[in-house]
C-alpha cells in the first residue's frame, strides 16, 4: 500500500490543491483549512452546501507567505497573515465557538463580492486552534478549521467500489480527503487503528460522517440530479442514521509527507 494522492484546502469549502509533497504536524497538512469565511454578523462558517460560490474560490500561498485569493471575474488579491492576537473575532463551526484574528477589510470586501452577502475572512493560528470533539483523540489533539479532525483518508479501493455500484465514475475531491491510500481493499481502513506513512505514525480516531456536500461536482458546482452519491452510499454504509466514508486522523509527532511512501498498517 502507498500514499496515492495529497490535498489540501487552505480556505474551508474552497477549491483542493493537489499536492506532491507536504510538511505535517499539530494541525494536519501544512496550511490546510487555516482559513474560514464566516457571515459579518454573527460569525457562523459558510461552506458549499449553501454557498457553491465557494467552490469558485482558489486559495494558495504566494512567495511572500500571503494567501493568495483568486476566482473568475476578479482581480487576485493577497492577504497578510494577520498576528495571533490581531482583531480578534467570535466566531461557530458546528459547536464550536472561538476567537480567532480578523484578515482585514480588503479580504471582506473581495468575498462579499464573490459571495453576495456580507462575510469577514478568518484565521486560525496553532495557539487559538480547537480541541477535537468530544471523546476522540489526546488532550494534545487540536484542529484548525476541519469540520473536527485535523485529518482525513480514504482508500481509494472504496472509492472504486462506490463508483462500481454507483456506474460511473466520480471524482475522489467530491469526499474532500487530505490522503488517499492505494493498494487497501474497499473499506480495509474501517478497520485500521494504528498506521505508519513514512516515518510518522497515525490514529485512525472514527469515521468520516457524509452530506450533500458530495453531490456538489467540485469541477462546475453543480449539483448531482441523482443525488449521488449519497442515493448509493445509504444503501450500505448507514449507520445510526449517519453515513460513512473515509476516516478521521490525528498525527503524532511532525515531519513531511510525499506521495509514493509505503502505508503500514500498525493495527
Amino acid at each position: 500500500m502507498f500514499l496515492s494522492e495529497l490535498y489540501r484546502y487552505p480556505v474551508k469549502s474552497a477549491q483542493a490543491q493537489r499536492l506532491q509533497a507536504s510538511p505535517v504536524g499539530l494541525l494536519g497538512l501544512q496550511g490546510d483549512r487555516r482559513w474560514m469565511v464566516v457571515e459579518e454578523e454573527n460569525g457562523r462558517f459558510l461552506t458549499q452546501r449553501a454557498w457553491p460560490q465557494l467552490g469558485q474560490l482558489r486559495a494558495s500561498e504566494d512567495d511572500s507567505g500571503q494567501l493568495l485569493l483568486q476566482a473568475p471575474g476578479q482581480a487576485a488579491l493577497g492577504v497578510p497573515v494577520p498576528f495571533a492576537d490581531q482583531a480578534l473575532r467570535g466566531v461557530t463551526i458546528w459547536r464550536d465557538t472561538l476567537r480567532v484574528p480578523d484578515a482585514g477589510d480588503a479580504a471582506a470586501a473581495w468575498l462579499s463580492e464573490l459571495l453576495g452577502k456580507a462575510v469577514r475572512l478568518v484565521h486560525c493560528p496553532e495557539q487559538r486552534a480547537r480541541y477535537l470533539p468530544s471523546g476522540y483523540g489526546l488532550n494534545s489533539d487540536r484542529a484548525a478549521f476541519p469540520d473536527g479532525f485535523p485529518l482525513s483518508l480514504i482508500g481509494q479501493g472504496s472509492l472504486d467500489e462506490l463508483n462500481r455500484r454507483i456506474g460511473r465514475p466520480l471524482e475522489m475531491l467530491r469526499f474532500r480527503p487530505n490522503l488517499v491510500v492505494q493498494g487497501a481493499a474497499p473499506f480495509a481502513e474501517d478497520g485500521w487503528k494504528r498506521i505508519r506513512i513514512g516515518s510518522l505514525e497515525f490514529r485512525v480516531l472514527k469515521p468520516s460522517v457524509r452530506c450533500i456536500f458530495t453531490t456538489i461536482d467540485p469541477a462546475t458546482g453543480e449539483r448531482s440530479a441523482d443525488r449521488e452519491p449519497m442515493a448509493t452510499l445509504r444503501t450500505f454504509r448507514e449507520k445510526e442514521g449517519n453515513v460513512l466514508f473515509g476516516q478521521n486522523l490525528a498525527v503524532d509527532g511532525s515531519g513531511q509527507l510525499e506521495v509514493g511512501m509505503e502505508v503500514e498498517i500498525l493495527e
